[in-house]
């Protein structure tokens, strides 16, 4: 396989630790892997080795690139999450393993998924509307998937909760070559007010330190 050169070294994946019910689901897991491993990017994850998250995680390490794990201590027993490829990165909670996700990763996905994978991709979309990160976010919208979201945001858009230029952080794409090609040209935007915005720059994206956490 030929590999392409990407701008991003690390993007953090979130997806359902289920499989869902169609194919077509699994199959862009892998080919999301896949494309990563092509363009020489690494891969940060939930951990854990079932549903997609296992998935893209086996095809990534399959292909050569390192796979970053990040899980909270209660979800590591292996009959809760499986055998974790790679390097696996224990915190404390949810909070700490999205702030870890974040710190590390250069660009975000999120493929289709339930709860937990909702909450994660709106939350890194509120980061960068506030200016707290200018990483692209994206979404495969394997089978129209994410219509119905994305059907809520130009809603609230149209009915004055969501800006036009907020409504331009999120990438959508059917496929993962499209997806990360768009990515790869994304440019953020930032509105007057949150432009203006100082977030701390060390550890901004950290709640507790694991040092406070032992304390």
């Amino acid at each position: 396989m030929e590999e392409t050169k990407s701008r991003f070294k690390r993007i953090c994946v979130f997806c359902g630790s289920s499989s869902g019910k169609k194919a077509s689901y699994q199959e862009a897991a892998v080919e999301l892997g896949k494309e990563l491993v092509e363009r020489r990017i690494d891969l940060v994850y939930g951990g854990g080795s079932v549903g997609l998250m296992g998935l893209i995680s086996q095809a990534v390490h399959d292909g050569g690139r390192h796979v970053l794990g990040v899980i909270p201590r209660t979800l590591m027993p292996r009959e809760i999450t499986g055998v974790t490829v790679g390097e696996v990165r224990a915190v404390s909670d949810m909070h700490q393993r999205k702030a870890e996700m974040a710190r590390q990763a250069d660009a975000f996905i999120a493929l289709p998924g339930g709860y937990g994978t909702l909450e994660e991709l709106l939350e890194v979309i509120t980061w960068a509307q506030l200016g707290i990160h200018h990483k692209p976010v994206g979404l495969l919208n394997v089978d129209g998937f994410y219509n119905s979201l994305l059907c809520f945001i130009d809603k609230a858009v149209d009915e004055g909760f969501i800006s036009p230029l907020a409504r331009r952080i999120i990438v959508s794409a059917p496929t993962a070559k499209q997806l990360v090609r768009q990515l790869e040209e994304y440019v953020p935007q930032q509105d007057k007010i949150t432009s203006k915005l100082v977030w701390e720059e060390v550890d901004r994206f950290s709640y507790v330190s694991e040092s406070e956490i032992a304390i």
